[in-house]
């Protein structure tokens, strides 16, 4: 069967502004120009031209480029302009070599801010792979949060826009699978409904290209049960295999594991109840992250992290929430039970990680998915145009969404129950929020109430000053609750000991009855000789995620120490 004929949209802009130095520029950006839709601007003012004009046509601007220095007008101010512009491009300065170290420190307070992306050096020649890698980065991250995917490898068919629909396509994103939607009305669901044998229950899934390509039209009711769908049941490993290392949860801590673990030579296991990624997964973009300079989404970093563990021989497991954990008798391998099937390892890391204490007002409890969102939400983010969005939170998750969300949103106002924000988020976040005028602070802020519009979705929030206890009804198109940590941990075993908020004890933080010959166990370890603990998940953990990875990294040497214990050697 053809593919249905698809109308060719505008090439997303690359806009080049330099009065000096264009003719370098222009021969650096040529690669580009099969792609993209390159244009020059030798001004300030023939940018703004540009960039109207395409807002105007409603042709995606992608990124801009600028120099330095402008003939017409200082670069700071015309980048806040652009920004009001196009908010979702990316912004890139470049600066000639011989003015590189002055221009480069003068501009780092404005880096730190947001006014901008990054800055580069000017390219000297042909084949500046470095500033080559900085520039596809950047597109890349545009691509993956902002554009619509050119690509419909997975397509979703929906009649409307439910919730369902909505949390499919924000798993399909964090699993790196370009997709798009379709209505059943269009040739490419007529395409899909043709493939199914009985009624359609929407949304429906239908996996067009790739491995899963053979697979028929899904019908899940939910991304679990899609997940599962696509990357199988635990029960497919053979019932007799027991595995070295199981790792629950997916996030930052549960992936080093997995990557540590697998390379080091451990039949490594990692089972996810939900998308790959964890909390961080949801995070638009993790600037301080090691090694990642001009940051990088969590989705990236969660998908390259799993892409690691698997070139090492990790297995994973997605869409399978752990129901229990039955520890083994001393020396015997721990079982983890799914609904899909049964695991035995012999060590076993608990990395489930948290979730978002819930709001607790019913009414908008009822709105979740019709625009109020537990998490960033990083497609809902797309869907906020012109809205007036709440973020309700005062960590790094909170300020990181927010100023994904101010891309798009006309506003967006946080809404802290403390003072400010000093306490709870980091300074680079802070100054970036600041400095962005789509986004306000509102401190000393609960909800109260709210509810929807004509067409269902959130329409109106009630606030309340903690203070005064002075109420005030607000128009809302968006809310997003990123507030404190709920332990995953329900399924763990009352040998598995937990503080008064139900996080994990390890190391000299169990109690002292589970200690062995007057010593506690190693500073990951459990109550329970075998079953360690890392990430969010564990007490006293700094739910950050660099300290997740190196605590998830650092658990493989005691699972190391606790199999050499046994006298056991590593699976093949």
């Amino acid at each position: 069967m053809n593919a249905p004929a698809r109308e060719i949209a505008a090439p997303p802009v690359i806009l080049l502004v330099s009065g000096d130095e264009m003719d370098v520029l222009a021969e650096q950006f040529h690669r580009y120009e099969r792609e993209y839709d390159v244009r020059a601007a030798r001004s300030a003012a023939e940018a703004n031209t540009v960039l109207k004009e395409a807002r105007r046509s409603g042709q995606p601007v992608a990124m801009i480029v600028t120099e330095s220095r402008l003939p017409d007008e200082q670069m700071l101010m015309a980048m806040h302009d652009w920004r009001s512009l196009v908010p979702t491009a990316r912004r890139l300065v470049v600066i000639p070599i011989s003015r590189f170290g002055e221009e480069s420190a003068a501009l780092r307070p404005y880096l730190q801010k947001g006014k901008f992306d990054t800055y580069l050096v000017l390219p000297q020649g042909r084949r500046d792979e470095e500033f080559h890698y900085a520039i596809t980065e950047l597109l890349s991250d545009w691509g993956a949060t902002v554009a619509t995917s050119e690509i419909d490898s997975v397509r979703i068919v929906t009649p409307d826009a439910r919730p369902l629909a909505l949390a499919i396509r924000d798993f399909l994103d964090r699993q790196g699978m370009p997709h798009r939607t379709y209505a059943p009305d269009t040739p490419q669901g007529q395409e899909t409904l043709a493939r199914l044998d009985g009624p359609p229950s929407y949304p429906l899934v239908h996996l067009t290209s790739g491995a899963f390509a053979d697979q028929p039209v899904l019908m899940p009711t939910s991304t679990r049960e899609l997940g599962a769908m696509l990357y199988g049941r635990p029960s497919d490993i053979e019932v007799d295999t027991v595995v070295d290392l199981a790792v629950v949860g997916a996030g930052p801590a549960g992936l080093a594991a997995a990557v540590y673990g697998a390379s080091e030579g451990l039949s490594t296991v990692v089972i996810e109840s939900e998308v790959i990624g964890g909390q961080a997964g949801t995070s638009s973009m993790i600037r301080n992250y090691l090694g990642f300079p001009r940051g990088i989404s969590g989705q990236r970093l969660g998908q390259r992290a799993r892409t690691q563990a698997i070139r090492f021989g990790a297995r994973f497991f997605t869409g399978w929430p752990v129901v229990e954990l039955r520890p083994g008798a001393t020396g015997e391998p721990h079982t983890l039970v799914t609904d899909g099937g049964e695991v035995r390892a012999r060590s076993v890391l608990v990395a489930s990680g948290v979730a978002y204490r819930r709001l607790g007002v019913a009414p908008l409890e009822d709105l979740v998915g019709a625009g109020v969102h537990y998490g960033a939400a990083m497609t809902a983010a797309r869907e906020m145009e012109d809205r007036d969005v709440y973020v309700v939170g005062g960590g790094n998750s909170a300020g990181q969404a927010a100023v994904h969300l101010a891309r798009f949103a006309r506003s967006v106002t946080i809404l802290i129950r403390r003072e400010d924000l000093a306490a709870t988020m980091s300074t680079y976040l802070i100054e970036e929020i600041a400095w962005n005028p789509r986004i306000d602070v509102r401190p000393c802020t609960e909800i109260i109430d709210g509810g929807a519009d004509d067409s269902g979705q959130l329409g109106w929030l009630q606030l309340c000053d903690v203070r005064t206890r002075v109420e005030e009804r607000v128009a809302a198109g968006g809310l997003f609750l990123l507030i404190g940590a709920a332990p995953h941990c329900d399924w763990l075993p009352p040998d598995v000991r937990r503080d008064e908020h139900g996080f994990v004890l390890t190391g000299r933080d169990v109690p002292g009855e589970c200690w062995i010959d007057g010593l506690p166990p190693e500073n990951l370890g459990t109550c329970v000789p075998g079953i360690f603990a890392a990430g969010d998940i564990r007490s006293g953990s700094m739910k950050r995620v660099a300290s997740a990875s190196g605590e998830g990294a650092s658990a493989v040497s005691l699972v190391h120490g606790y199999l050499e214990g046994l006298r056991v050697p590593p699976a093949p």
